[in-house]
Formats: structure tokens, sequence, C-alpha cells
């Protein structure tokens, strides 16, 4: 099997951050143990598929190195990089066809954005359960919720007291898992607020062969509309980094669109590079 994988690394902030994904622009004729194997042999979190689509104009199927995953947003905006780099498109705006449904994709010289869903805010979970996936205690913030939250992907929302108390945390990855299978979430992102930036995260999805991910557009974008909700009503754009306590910083920005208080759009987007 004769596969050509463009590598990128998606939202860096510094030479050598961001989130890497593989990309590959002609995927038809891959069958699923295909794509499985290739994103196995890649080994980033995930490898985005691209696709002919009759519904939009691409199809994009994401896996990690075990499985595959409805969305992932740092392998579409590093997809829509590549297929401007490769001149497939142009700057403008395009759709994407996904297991989530069509999202619209803004393609600029440098950047690329990408539509999510709007905000659902599901379950909260008690604060026993989060303590119970990390070795340090009393690292929580209780301003905020624990709340399981998805623009796309199910994702437990942990709010820490201080970006120190973030970056030092060691969680337990059997203890994530089973948490966030019961919630039927497919990780973990733990979050700080900042007064540099909105607020610095860390993700951990094990249950999918990810113990810790340095950028995750979905996440982000989730976590600017739950810090819309309780903590910065007024904003609509939002600067997240991730990665910092991987030494792979990333940035990651997201634009909320807003009617009175309701959130009826969520983008998000950065840059990316290829990987030399």
């Amino acid at each position: 099997m004769n596969v050509d994988v463009l590598k990128y690394t998606a939202f860096p902030n510094g030479k050598n951050g961001g989130n890497k994904a593989g990309v590959v622009l002609n995927a038809g004729g891959l069958t699923d143990g295909d794509m499985q194997k290739v994103a196995a042999e890649v080994g980033f979190s995930e490898t985005a598929f691209v696709f002919d689509s009759t519904r939009a104009d691409f199809r994009l199927r994401y896996f990690t190195p075990t499985s595959e995953v409805d969305l992932c947003g740092h392998a579409t905006i590093a997809a829509f990089h590549a297929l401007r780099d490769k001149k497939v498109i142009k700057k403008g705006k395009y759709t994407a066809e996904t297991r989530v449904g069509i999202l619209d994709i803004e393609v600029s010289k440098t950047e690329v954005y990408m539509e999510q869903l709007n905000p659902l805010y599901l379950e909260t979970v008690e604060e026993f359960e989060i303590l119970d996936c990390f070795y340090e205690e009393r690292f929580i913030d209780k301003e905020i919720p624990i709340i399981v939250a998805s623009t796309g992907m199910k994702e437990i929302f942990v709010p820490v007291k201080s970006v120190d108390i973030l970056h030092k945390l060691h969680p337990k990855m059997k203890n994530i898992s089973y948490v966030s299978e019961k919630y039927g979430a497919i990780g973990m992102h733990v979050y700080a607020l900042d007064d540099t930036v909105d607020a610095y995260g860390r993700n951990f999805a094990p249950m999918v062969g990810i113990e810790e991910e340095s950028a995750t557009g979905t996440s982000n974008g989730a976590l600017a509309c739950i810090l819309n909700k309780y903590n910065s009503p007024n904003k609509t754009e939002y600067t997240l980094r991730q990665g910092y306590s991987m030494n792979m910083p990333s940035e990651i920005k997201v634009k909320l669109k807003k009617h009175m208080t309701d959130i009826i759009g969520v983008s998000v987007g950065g840059n990316a590079k290829p990987i030399r």
C-alpha cells in the first residue's frame, strides 16, 4: 500500500509548538483497515483522510492510532492548509463533510478557521470523580462547574485554580478513561484562567489512545463557550493556549457569533506549517 502522507503541525506558537497531524489528500479507494493502518504507522494523535463529496466540497475522516473519531479540529486545520499549499484550493470559503455534519471552512493566506457545532452543555460532574483522576488534591477551581460539553465532541471540562497548578498535575490515565466512558466523553480537558490569554489547557484522551494532546481544536471551541457562559459573557473572541506542559506550545483562536446571550456560531482557527 503506497499512500502519500503529508505531515503538518497545527496551531504552533513557536518553533517546536503545535499538534502534529497526518494528512492524506487523495484517500479514495482506501478501506477502513487501510486508514487505520496508516494512522497507526504515522503515530500522530490524528490523521485526516480527504475524500471527494457529493454533499460538500470535501469529505474528511479522522483516525487516531487506535480508532476512528467523528471530528478533529487540529487535523482539519492541517488538512485545509495542505489543500491550499498543494494548490488544490485557494483562499476562500469551503465546506467539509464530517461524521458530525457539514462544516464551513474559511481559508486565508496564513490561517484556517473551522466552524463547529453550537455548544451543548450537558451533565455536571461531581468533584470526587475528578479528584480520583489525578494524584494531586485541592486543585479544582470551584468558581466554574465541572461540566460535560460539546461543540462536536463530548468532553469533560475541569477548571483548575492556577496555570502553575495545571502544569504540575499528574493524571491517572485508567481513571480518566473510566470517567470519560461513564459520561460518553472522548476525554478530559483541564484548564486554568490566565491574565495574558483567556486560558491555558491540557487535554487527556487515553480512551482513544491519546494520553495527552498539545492542541485540540474541538476542545477549545467548547472551552470558549464555557468561558463565555460562566466567566466572560461579553467577549466574542478568545485566545487559548495548550501544550506548554509538553514543551509543545500551541495557540488556538476561537470566534463566537452571538444573538443576545445565545451563541449561534463557533469557529476555531489558527495557522499550520508542514513538518520538514
